[in-house]
């Protein structure tokens, strides 16, 4: 069973219900994942997740990953950061 606790959080209060539970789906699929795995499943989930007209506007994606960041390590929060760095570098 999933800790989908983090979805509560008041940060998170102006994000359609729906999109949290695909980003709650799409982290249950990540678990176990190496760091080679989890950019091609970031960028595969992100495809399909516009497909489906589930996007993140960028006020939605910063509060979710501030969340995330909640009681990581300074070593994690670091890996959070090069994550989101390589995926705004996709972007362009």
């Amino acid at each position: 069973m999933s800790d989908d606790s983090w979805t509560q959080n008041p940060a998170l209060g102006g994000i359609d219900p729906a999109k949290l539970q695909m980003l709650l789906s799409m982290a249950d699929q990540a678990k176990g994942k190496s760091p080679a795995e989890l950019l091609p499943f970031l960028m595969a989930a992100s495809s399909q997740s516009k497909e489906n007209n589930m996007s993140f506007n960028s006020s939605e994606t910063d509060a979710i990953i501030e969340v995330m960041k909640m009681g990581k390590s300074k070593e994690e929060i670091q890996k959070i950061d090069r994550i989101c760095a390589i995926m705004k570098q996709i972007k362009k």
